[in-house]
């Protein structure tokens, strides 16, 4: 019997000491990494306005909370079904990049909540979508004006998202689906621009080479008349006298027969030894 009292009165500190712990513990909020808190009080002032808490354990007592927000940039894709300009069903798989203001968590609390992708940032990404890629048809937003429609979707989401105390860094169109009839007259279109765009190639180096033909023609002609206005009898004369000359200093020219001309260059020159 003494041993089983003693064993409980060294017990009873432990468990003292245990439950004071576990106390102290369940009257905080750790914080991780890339978060900030809000903090609720819920026998006083409701939320805590003006003060952001930090990473790391926060103490409070039990019935007070803290609400915790990711503050990293988050990545949500969203499959939207949007008209263009001529009525036509698309569907757009489009990313949206966002995160909280940090600094304006406490009011982001108040007026929006924890759940303010769903309440704020879907909602208004689906309206911003319809009402920008209504603006196109869909050749342009299947091919040349995907960058600008994100753009524009990207400029109008951060003049609404920004009055709810959220971030809006990047809005992509990942893809883009258009009826099969649609498509394949795009493809056609394509396809017949790209044959035109062959053609004029062909059609443009064909009238360059013409062109250089036309040069070279015009230079060997122009090349000929100075030729021709150059070329006197006595020019002829002279150079059949050296070309004589030549011919007879050959080792094996033996008689060279000339004809005979008026103007009387030797008939026969004799050069055996």
């Amino acid at each position: 019997m003494r041993a089983k009292k003693f064993n409980q009165a060294k017990l009873l500190p432990l468990l003292i000491i245990l439950i004071f712990m576990s106390g102290i513990i369940g009257c905080g909020t750790q914080i991780p990494s890339g978060h900030r808190g809000v903090f609720y009080s819920k026998f006083g002032d409701g939320t805590e306005m003006g003060r952001i808490y930090p990473e790391g354990f926060n103490w409070h007592f039990p019935w007070n909370s803290m609400f915790v927000y990711k503050t990293q940039l988050d990545e949500r894709r969203e499959d939207l079904h949007v008209l263009s300009s001529d009525g036509a069903s698309i569907g757009l798989e489009v990313t949206i990049w966002f995160r909280p203001m940090p600094d304006k968590l406490d009011s982001l609390q108040v007026t929006v909540g924890k759940d303010y992708y769903n309440v704020a940032v879907a909602p208004a990404l689906r309206g911003v979508a319809r009402s920008v890629v209504g603006k196109y048809k869909p050749e342009e937003i299947y091919s040349s004006k995907r960058e600008a429609i994100s753009g524009e979707i990207l400029t109008e989401m951060q003049k609404i998202i920004s009055q709810k105390f959220i971030m809006v860094e990047n809005v992509i169109i990942r893809n883009v689906t258009l009826p099969p009839k649609i498509t394949e007259a795009i493809n056609f279109k394509l396809a017949a621009d790209q044959d035109a765009q062959k053609m004029e190639f062909v059609l443009q180096k064909e009238s360059q080479e013409a062109e250089r033909k036309r040069i070279e023609a015009k230079g060997i002609a122009d090349f000929q008349k100075i030729v021709a206005s150059g070329v006197t009898p006595s020019l002829l004369t002279w150079k059949g006298i050296e070309a004589t000359e030549k011919l007879a200093e050959s080792p094996n020219t033996k008689i060279i027969i000339i004809g005979k001309s008026d103007n009387g260059l030797p008939v026969i020159l004799d050069t055996g030894k």
